[in-house]
């Protein structure tokens, strides 16, 4: 077997891996501290010919569980990983299994921590399986709750509808890392706009960026998919610095299948800057209010208000949209069951052709972790999820992509809802991992997908903006790297 996950250096390995077993523990609501010495458990791995053996114990209780050793592929460095993988899935789901013994808790993801867990549907897909089989094999093999593997299901069966992806695309990711004020969840790489002395130098270090690293799509042989121009907030940009950055996106990056603009903030948009949009034949923008709750609003920080959220409706359609994003979170501080469905009621109301449900996550970098603000009751985070699900089925919606977070209230998850034609290819790109990203901007990550290794690499750009502005240059290069190397290399 793979010298990476050889008898002697199994143990090794699972060091590395503690920070996973720390999640399974945490969704079971166990603090951290069971993992201090003298440690609550203790675990031993064993293997023959054919298989991983895995025994996990807290001293009064005993889980075991066994997985075949994944077959060789003839490459070694695809072998290793993929027996890496099957050992930290072993250990990670018979610590799972001790863990459901002896609280009695039953996770609605089951022994899932990961952001994507539509993974393991098409992991089953491509083992022969149909897709309700698919689903009950997943319930199987990770107790996830049948509700929650019926919504994977709908998700795939969205998926399929959609041009697929493949090695053969790229897409595009542009970011704009400033907002008005910051909100009190966000963890994302961006700034206060403030008096703005660092936008005109940023963008002129973003145009350089993407100047001279365009070509990398063609010189990759690769064709232009999506193309994503988040943040931050890009409507925070004037006017005339909205229409110089898209000036030359559009011809950069001609071709697209699809573009989207991120206008989350209602207060940074105007007619004029939804015309400049338009004009560039973007076809998708996203309006967040994240809750309709004017107090709520407040709270965390963010300068405007509900009624803004309606008018920033009302001037987009009336510039000829025809295709908006609503973002809300569910488990926003202070918030209860009648506070979200006021939220819900508003989205009926405003009608948007896409909706995003995102379930809190407390960031460490976070103003609300931070301030130690709690993440509200398990049956409150679920009862607002079911409601956002109801509120899109009503909209006419179906689910099309879905990724969970670390520390989320009630181990819930995010879903993207969208009426038939309005699913967003980069977002399910993005969440799927099967394009590859070449991403432009302070913190954005490039990604080239190895799909026979089931790996993939990543070139990540600095994400200080002045130090962005100050090494952009290294940051293509990095691409460059990535996209132009041979597997391996």
């Amino acid at each position: 077997m793979a010298e990476g996950v050889s008898a002697v250096a199994v143990t090794e390995y699972l060091d590395t891996i503690e920070p996973d077993l720390k999640n399974i523990t945490r969704l079971f609501g166990l603090p951290d501290s069971v993992w201090d010495a003298p440690c609550s458990y203790s675990m031993r791995m064993e293997e023959d010919a054919a298989r991983y053996r895995c025994t996990w114990t807290d001293g009064e209780h005993t889980a075991r569980l066994e997985t075949p050793i994944p077959a060789e592929t003839g490459v070694a460095r695809t072998d290793d990983l993929h027996r890496r993988r099957a050992v930290r899935r072993l250990c990670r789901q018979t610590l799972y299994a001790l863990c459901r013994e002896t609280t009695g808790i039953h996770p609605p993801w089951g022994s899932l921590t990961g952001i994507r867990p539509t993974r393991l549907i098409y992991e089953q897909l491509e083992a022969g399986l149909p897709l309700e089989e698919a689903q009950a094999r997943v319930i199987a093999l990770f107790d996830v709750r049948p509700d929650k593997a019926e919504l994977l299901g709908e998700i795939v069966r969205t998926q399929s509808l959609l041009p697929p992806p493949g090695d053969g695309w790229m897409d595009v990711y542009i970011g704009i890392p400033f907002c008005t004020t910051r909100c009190a969840y966000c963890s994302f790489s961006s700034g206060e706009i403030g008096k703005g002395k660092l936008v005109e130098p940023y963008l002129q270090a973003l145009f350089t960026e993407l100047e001279q690293g365009a070509g990398l799509i063609r010189e990759s042989g690769r064709t232009l998919r999506a193309v994503y121009v988040g943040g931050g907030t890009p409507t925070a940009l004037s006017a005339e610095q909205l229409e110089r950055l898209l000036d030359l996106a559009c011809g950069l990056f001609p071709g697209a299948l699809e573009w989207t603009v991120e206008a989350g903030r209602p207060d940074t948009l105007s007619p004029e800057k939804l015309r400049v949009i338009r004009a560039h034949g973007v076809g998708r923008i996203s309006i967040n209010p994240q809750t309709m709750n004017d107090r709520t609003l407040q709270v965390i920080g963010r300068a405007h208000t509900a009624r803004q959220v309606r008018d920033a409706y009302a001037m987009a359609r009336a510039e000829s949209f025809h295709h908006i994003n609503m973002d809300v979170i569910a488990g926003l501080p202070g918030e209860g069951l009648e506070d979200f469905a006021v939220t819900m009621e508003a989205a009926r109301e405003l009608r948007p052709e896409s909706l995003t449900v995102h379930t809190l996550a407390i960031k460490r970098s976070s103003r609300l972790h931070l301030e130690n603000a709690p993440l509200p009751a398990a049956s409150v985070a679920e009862g607002m999820t079911e409601m956002g699900r109801a509120a899109a089925k009503a909209l006419g919606m179906t689910p099309y992509y879905l990724y969970r977070q670390k520390y989320m209230a009630g181990n819930q998850e995010n879903v993207g809802y969208a009426l038939p034609g309005h699913a967003c290819l980069y977002n399910v790109d993005i969440m799927e991992e099967n394009t590859h990203i070449l991403a432009f901007g302070a913190g954005g990550i490039s990604k080239r997908i190895y799909p026979d290794e089931g790996h993939i690499g990543r070139a990540p750009n600095v994400s200080n903006i002045e130090q962005y502005i100050a090494r952009v240059g290294e940051m293509v290069g990095r691409k460059r790297a990535l996209f132009l190397s041979a597997p391996g290399e």
